[in-house]
């Protein structure tokens, strides 16, 4: 080996040692959201949330004394490739956690992959409950916290006697309304003043849907649009709602997918009045609310708002770094033992408690749409724990889950018995 080769040996050896040295100051934090494809449009911000959140924490010196790393890769809106995707950020990359996911559909697309290699996922969304997996950490809320809320709101405070439910055609809003159908069944709505439709991922023409929801209220009955479309197909709704001289007052909407991001990219003139659903809005009124939004515009600039999935980040990704720093470890059993009870601010005022379901318990907001693309909170709840298993169903209301006590997230409370769970999707 001549002088040259000597020296680039060693300066390579050295590199590495250098790389390595690194890597074992950096804790790798995966980020698994959609940068492309008709969900970019909600998860975009939540990547960006993310890297707010490590690049906050690690001014305050990282966790364990070592620096945070987000690791970012874009699933594209693509199912297959978040399982592929949430793969290589575990296997290839070795991060410690994973905060992503937008649909259920990408959730249980990626659910096998954690399970089967005992990763961390951090599930920031709204979701139709209906699983409980002791390797995800649902920050967003279940049925009881978002769709059974504001479907008494529909029928108590807006005396809504005919419902339509619209949902993009996938998982999460077939679930959810299969158990608000059951919940309206029992409310005394009959099965007639219920109509049910599903669009595709991006759908554009809502003409005949729209006027197929205007003609359910011709006896007169009021009509509410309880909204589980997702993504983009929502710019077209809203749009052939105002076409059609439709407003909140005639037939309002609630939205369980629309919030200030969303809103952002709307032309808002036509939809004031119409209703959201979620945990929390950017107008919510509290100390650490306002100095977290300013602290977003800040470092994003004015024009960026907060939403309630970036909350659900805050709340998860602060209490994963709490639990670390108690386990003293970012191995994923000690994390999780160290996560049930943890406690932390919530951007409304009150506290989020993480329970031993792997769901926390939050209050529950109705917002109504202004002109400038915020919400007026018009009502709101006390802190709500998120139930897994809906009391609405009769094969789920036998059902519990406990990861702490029991170690079952399908406990099944007549039989006494821990149930092997089977993915709906």
């Amino acid at each position: 080996m001549n002088k040259f080769q000597k020296s680039a040996l060693s300066a390579f050896c050295s590199g590495m040692l250098l790389a390595t040295s690194l890597a074992a100051d950096t804790i790798k934090v995966g980020v698994l959201h959609s940068l492309s494809g008709t969900l970019a449009i909600s998860e975009t911000t939540l990547k960006d949330t993310v890297e707010f959140l490590i690049e906050e924490q690690n001014k305050k010196g990282g966790v364990l004394g070592k620096q945070l790393q987000a690791v970012v890769v874009d699933p594209a809106s693509d199912w297959p490739l978040f399982a592929e995707k949430a793969r290589e950020l575990l296997t290839v990359e070795e991060v410690d956690v994973i905060f992503g996911c937008w649909t259920s559909v990408s959730r249980k697309s990626v659910l096998p992959v954690i399970e089967e290699v005992n990763g961390l996922l951090f599930y920031p969304v709204q979701y139709e409950g209906e699983e409980s997996s002791k390797n995800v950490f649902y920050t967003g809320a279940a049925p009881n916290q978002q769709a059974i809320p504001a479907t008494d709101y529909f029928l108590d405070e807006l005396g809504v006697e005919k419902f339509a439910l619209l949902g993009t055609d996938y998982v999460y809003p077939r679930t959810t309304n299969n158990i608000l159908e059951s919940y309206l069944q029992q409310k005394g709505i009959s099965e007639a003043d219920i109509f049910v439709n599903y669009t595709p991922f991006g759908h554009s023409d809502w003409s005949k849907i729209v006027s197929d929801v205007v003609a359910l209220g011709a006896d007169g009955k009021k009509v509410g649009v309880i909204s589980t479309i997702n993504g983009d197909a929502n710019i077209g709704f809203y749009k052939e709602l105002s076409a059609a001289g439709v407003s909140a007052d005639d037939i309002p909407v609630v939205a369980f997918s629309v919030g200030e991001e969303e809103l952002s990219g709307l032309d808002t003139s036509n939809l004031v009045g119409h209703l959201a659903a979620w945990n929390y809005f950017q107008s919510a009124e509290s100390d650490i609310n306002e100095e977290w939004v300013a602290g977003w515009k800040s470092k994003m600039g004015e024009g960026r708002v907060t939403n309630d999935p970036m909350e659900a980040h805050f709340i998860g990704f602060n209490m994963w770094v709490n639990a670390v720093t108690a386990a003293g470890t970012t191995e994923v059993d000690s994390v999780r033992a160290a996560m049930y009870g943890q406690e932390y601010p919530n951007l409304t005022g009150g506290t989020a408690v993480m329970l031993p379901n792997h769901h926390l318990a939050k209050p529950v907001l109705i917002g109504e749409i202004l002109g400038d693309g915020q919400f007026d909170i018009i009502s709101q709840t006390a802190e709500v724990p998120g139930d897994a298993w809906t009391d609405y169903l009769p094969e789920s209301a036998v059902l519990k889950s406990d990861w702490q006590g029991l170690g079952c997230g399908m406990y099944n409370t007549q039989t006494n018995t821990c149930v092997q769970i089977k993915s709906n999707y």
